[in-house]
């Protein structure tokens, strides 16, 4: 063994390096102050190893990211701990900067001979936020996508250059695959070479003109090795530790391990989660800082004021050269951090009392999670995991129905997406259509003139609500008891899933109310039609009511003689005129019904 290692030192002098490093003189003695080098190697290094084994499974295109990334996260063995600590690891980077940054200043390690050295560490931290900014689009979910548009979007707006800089990151005019690639290849290849250069320059720096020594020296000087290389150790160690306790943070609060991975991106989608995107934590001082420059005014925001700080920053060194450089420097890094912490307190305390971006939040949570559940259980199909939601009554059926019904419905309330608006509607509130719920609240003389149902639209002075008004008002305990058998009744056909159990269980009393409606004694079929031809009703037909079939045939033509004929009060055709496809329609039919794909544990769920 030593024949061996004499002959690798010969060839390669791996001895001289190594007493060059355990050699390496701590002016003062070991201090914890000297740990920030050494952590932010370490935390590089980490995201190096993590980052090559991440790109083994990952495949970036448009139609591939997300799902490449579900793969890691959700079935890739060990992947969700990779994908955390890379994400994580990222975080801890800007603090150990920030920290290390602050050190410099306030310690004067920026004063000649080390300007060099202090210039390359902030390129070093412009990096940084470009492999951060570059790595958000690559998962390709919407959160990234859309955060990534507003990134690209203040790239645009550059003096000049700007249009032209923002097509060259686009890889066109629109984002998309090009977007996705471009980005990768900065952020898995330019990026980091160019960090690695750096980072080999600075300990080139600190080589040539030593550690910064003490203000005031308590100590002898000593070798890095021991004192200084254990308590290096310990403090990567703690970064470490940091970043396994965020890795593992969700789950505390019975939340899936690792990194967010949000709905997967869909360019196509108007109702995309914008107003749920944010940039990461350590950007949003810049995001609050845009909302006081609207317009035209954006770019003061944007590239003005953050150029003339970092202008400040560099120049640090100069300033120094005055009598009281260095206090001014000190105030500049003060008024720095303050405004920093400030504006992205702002920011989140902003968010916290806007009820529009809760909504958002709560929504993009929600199509996450229903992306997950739809690839469990069916798989994600070639055309990419966006077609699942598209097929998907849950998540594609409210919006359907923002863009096309809500106009004139309301659904508990709202719009199917945000909650209520306090709008007054002119036809009635869809929620739990057909269900028995509903319908009780139909043949309620209190409520069936009100705007949850016929209140807003020109039924209001129908045949309906004078029976409901008068008669139904008039009954008998007998008769109301008859009465919600035929609710009853009418609600079994609809085959509503979540109703089914009390459907079945109540078999007695659903047949009890049809035969109530055929004998006709509370004058239903004088105007409906049920289970039996009748040209001269002049009300939808009760055969089928709620069902997916009648529901699919009553969005597609309400003018139908089947439904309200002549009497359509302004609902389009929306088949028949081509405003909706038939897949949209059965969504909207089967989002209304609550028929969607559920978990075999979730499915049979009762009112």
């Amino acid at each position: 063994m030593k024949a061996l290692l004499a002959w690798l030192d010969d060839r390669t002098g791996y001895r001289a390096m190594m007493r060059a490093l355990f050699d390496d003189t701590m002016p003062g003695g070991a201090s914890w102050h000297r740990i920030w080098g050494t952590t932010l190697v370490f935390a590089f290094v980490m995201q190096a190893i993590t980052g090559l084994f991440l790109w083994l499974a990952y495949s970036p295109s448009a139609h591939t990211a997300w799902e490449s990334v579900y793969f890691v996260q959700y079935r890739m063995t060990g992947g969700w701990l990779l994908r955390g600590m890379h994400h994580y690891t990222a975080d801890v980077i800007v603090v150990l900067l920030a920290l290390h940054l602050i050190q410099v200043i306030v310690t004067g390690a920026y004063r000649a001979p080390r300007e060099l050295t202090f210039w390359i560490g902030l390129a070093m931290l412009s990096l940084s936020l470009s492999l951060a900014l570059t790595g958000y689009l690559l998962p390709w979910d919407q959160r990234g996508y859309c955060a990534t548009r507003v990134a690209t979007s203040i790239m645009g707006i550059t003096p000049l250059v700007g249009p032209q800089l923002q097509q060259i990151a686009l890889g066109g005019t629109e984002y998309g695959h090009h977007t996705l690639t471009r980005f990768f290849a900065l952020h898995a290849g330019l990026l980091p070479l160019a960090m690695v250069l750096l980072v080999a320059l600075h300990l080139h720096q600190i080589r040539r003109h030593g550690r910064t020594p003490p203000t005031t020296k308590r100590h002898p000087d000593s070798p890095w090795w021991p004192d200084q290389g254990l308590k290096d150790a310990i403090a990567c160690l703690a970064v470490l530790g940091a970043v396994l306790f965020l890795v593992f943070k969700p789950a505390l609060t019975g939340g899936t391990p690792g990194a967010h991975l949000g709905a997967p991106a869909d360019p196509t989608d108007p109702f995309a989660s914008y107003a749920a995107a944010r940039p990461e934590w350590y950007f949003l001082f810049l995001f609050q800082l845009l909302k006081y420059f609207p317009g035209s005014t954006e770019v003061w925001g944007a590239l003005v004021l953050p150029g003339v700080a970092l202008t400040l920053v560099s120049s640090m060194p100069w300033f120094d050269q005055w009598k009281w450089g260095h206090h001014f420097n000190l105030g500049v890094l003060g008024v720095l951090l303050v405004s920093v912490v400030t504006l992205a307190g702002l920011a989140l305390a902003e968010d916290r009392h806007r009820p529009e971006y809760q909504a958002a939040v709560t929504a993009a949570r929600a199509e996450a999670e229903r992306v997950q559940v739809l690839a469990g259980l069916q798989g994600i199909p070639a055309a990419g995991a966006t077609t699942l939601l598209h097929a998907d009554p849950l998540t594609e059926g409210p919006k359907l129905f923002a863009r096309h019904c809500a106009s004139c419905h309301r659904y508990e309330g709202g719009d199917g997406l945000a909650p209520a608006s306090g709008e007054v509607e002119t036809a009635s509130d869809l929620k739990g259509f057909a269900s028995r719920q509903w319908l009780t609240g139909l043949v309620d003389p209190r409520t069936v003139a009100s705007p949850a149902y016929m209140g807003g639209s020109a039924h209001r002075t129908g045949e309906m609500v004078r029976y409901v008004s008068t008669c139904v008002k008039t009954f008998t305990p007998e008769k109301r008891a008859q009465l919600q058998r035929i609710v009853a009744a009418i609600s079994a056909e609809a085959r509503l899933p979540h109703q089914s159990g009390p459907d079945t269980r109540d078999d007695a009393l659903v047949q009890e109310g049809r035969r109530l409606l055929a004998d006709g004694k509370l004058r239903c079929t004088e105007c409906h039609q049920f289970h039996a031809k009748d040209d001269d009703t002049i009300a939808p037909d009760l055969t089928g009511y709620g069902s997916r079939e009648w529901q699919v045939s009553f969005i597609t033509n309400p003018g139908d003689p089947r439904f309200y004929g002549k009497q359509n009060d302004r609902m389009p055709r929306f088949g028949d005129e081509h405003i909706l496809t038939a897949q949209a329609i059965g969504l909207i039919a089967d989002w209304l019904r609550g028929d969607w794909l559920e978990p075999a544990a979730q499915t049979g769920r009762e009112e």
